[in-house]
């Protein structure tokens, strides 16, 4: 009898471990990690300041600039995320970027601007930064298009 009783623990116990262990297996396979270039532990330049303060307005310091988590974040997205890049004669049907939103939830005051390529700002917009796969909008009446990079990679 206690021979049967131990089988019977034993077999339990494996069983538990047999499930916990297949749990942890089944939710990493589908998990994907967030990777930062070492480039956003640089400070922020003049430019990307400028533009974090177009949107953040007088509550810059409070909501990015003392938060390491966002910082990182917005740097990475300015540094590495978003690309603009020139497509002639390729009129895809993309979303354009006149109807995406402004983010003006910190400045209520922001303006949409004539597109230069150089001065533009992507955090001025509302876009979905924290998508699972690469975005596509079009510049209005131009060749250029927006392209935003998943931050998730597998």
């Amino acid at each position: 009898m206690l021979k049967t009783l131990l089988f019977f623990n034993t077999l339990f116990l494996f069983c538990i471990a047999g499930i916990a262990n297949a749990q942890s297996v089944s939710n990493y396979s589908g998990s994907k990690t967030i990777v930062f270039d070492s480039n956003v532990i640089l400070p922020l330049n003049s430019l990307e300041k400028k533009m974090l303060t177009e949107v953040y307005g007088e509550t810059l310091q409070k909501n990015v600039l003392d938060n390491s988590p966002r910082l990182r974040s917005l740097k990475n997205i300015l540094r590495n995320r978003v690309e603009i890049i020139s497509l002639p004669n390729y009129y895809k049907d993309y979303k354009l970027l006149s109807q995406i939103p402004l983010f003006n939830k910190y400045n209520s005051s922001l303006k949409r601007e004539v597109f230069s390529k150089s001065t533009f700002n992507p955090l001025k917009y509302n876009f979905d930064f924290y998508a699972k796969q690469n975005q596509i909008f079009r510049i209005d009446h131009t060749d250029y298009y927006v392209v935003i990079k998943t931050q998730y990679q597998n």
